[in-house]
């Protein structure tokens, strides 16, 4: 359940989320004020969600070789209890992001010193800076081979003299091959193969499209179709919101932020990384190329559309699964796992794409389920591939609590 509020949004609201520069985010905790920091800096894409998950769990790891409540990600380094938490934070935060971004050093050494001049000199500051910076580079040196930026190599499928669309560049076609932060392979989680498209519920999946998520639909509502722009917002803009509020309602502890923010980054990038897996491994077509071909799919009840377009301009991959739904549903399995339930307080979200739009939510299914009709709506998606992508997602974030970052037991705990 959301609402829905149509109030202009403050222009300092929206300056910050538009802005190139980093912007001072309220002081909640140092965990928290560095999310803000590098969602104004890493790509709006699934790019950017990886360069988050990077720099969360270098300051889960300087954390926590202080805390050591947890096991590590990567690395724990000697650090006695005194050091502080809040600078070795900072140091592994503004150490990847220099390190991920060094045009943007000048701006992310101001939000470092800013939020290091809080700290008073000493030893605990000193060790903390030097914990923070060692962490920071042996993260960076771990995923500097993880194939994320390999070059695009996907090879249209056509015949010899035939035109086919020519993309400057696909979406996510090296993913499939990329290392995981969590999972064991790209493919552990892999969905079944798409429905067949002579069944009744392809018809039926087809036809709900092409009436609800075509650019002029006389079906859809004035809020169904706010709901559709407002998830053209992507990457860490769109899906860190909602986790910095959980964070502040609940209290948490540098390291427990810390951790929460980790396996929250780290869930959504293996996610990313899974759909890309299904998504080039099918190869399934998307509604603006089956609409306009739905005279070829030997199924009487499609009828085609030779004009049909979505509400705005179809993603450059295949469409199955549904992209935002498995990061979506791994956002909602994280915070489940993480919190115990799917009732969480009140947490609010604006987007680049629908300005002066406020959705609200205190439940995560009520949220996952916004997000799969908001795809289908914006025409991109078929009901049965959203379904699909939200279950792949709640999986992938049950598994990386699970299995990473966990408890340490002692025998005096």
């Amino acid at each position: 359940m959301h609402t829905s509020t149509s109030r202009p949004i403050p222009a300092a609201l929206i300056a910050a989320s538009l802005a190139v520069a980093i912007p001072v985010p309220a002081r909640a905790n140092v965990i928290t004020d560095w999310d803000v920091n590098a969602v104004a800096i890493v790509p709006p894409s699934a790019a950017g969600l990886r360069e988050m998950a990077i720099m969360h769990v270098a300051m889960f790891d300087a954390v926590n070789s202080i805390d050591r409540r947890y096991r590590p990600y990567v690395v724990q380094l000697a650090a006695s209890k005194a050091t502080s938490q809040e600078a070795a934070a900072t140091s592994a935060a503004a150490g990847v992001l220099i390190g991920l971004h060094p045009e943007a050093a000048a701006q992310i050494q101001a939000a470092s010193a800013s939020a290091l001049a809080e700290i008073p000199e000493g030893e605990a500051k000193a060790n903390a800076l030097a914990l923070g910076k060692a962490v920071a580079e042996k993260i960076l040196s771990v995923r500097s081979k993880d194939g994320a930026n390999a070059p695009d190599d996907y090879c249209p499928k056509t015949k010899p003299g035939v035109y086919v669309p020519t993309p400057t560049v696909m979406v996510g076609s090296t993913w499939p091959r990329m290392t995981p932060f969590a999972l064991t392979s790209p493919s552990q989680f892999r969905a079944p193969p798409p429905i067949l498209l002579t069944s009744s519920e392809w018809a039926a999946n087809y036809n709900e499209l092409k009436e609800f998520g075509g650019k002029n639909s006389a079906k859809r509502s004035a809020q169904q179709t706010e709901t559709a722009r407002f998830w053209l917002a992507v990457g860490p803009p769109a899906y860190h919101q909602i986790p910095r509020q959980l964070v502040t309602a609940k209290q948490m502890s540098v390291v427990e932020s810390a951790r929460f923010m980790a396996l929250y980054s780290i869930a959504l990038t293996d996610a990313s990384i899974a759909v890309f897996d299904a998504k080039y491994h099918y190869e399934f077509w998307r509604p603006v190329t089956a609409i306009r071909n739905g005279d070829i799919d030997d199924n009487p009840a499609t009828e085609r559309e030779p004009t049909w377009q979505p509400i705005d301009s179809t993603p450059m991959h295949p469409e199955y699964p549904c992209a935002h739904c498995i990061q979506s549903g791994a956002a909602a399995g994280v915070i489940e796992a993480v919190l115990g339930s799917q009732e969480i307080p009140e947490v609010t979200m604006t987007s680049t794409t629908a300005p002066g739009a406020t959705h609200r939510w205190t439940n995560t299914a009520a949220c996952t389920e916004e997000v799969a009709n908001a795809r289908i709506w914006a025409g991109f998606h078929y009901r049965f591939s959203t379904r699909v992508g939200m279950e792949m997602g709640r999986k992938i974030g049950e598994y990386v609590v699970k299995n990473v970052m966990q408890p340490v037991v002692t025998s005096s705990r």
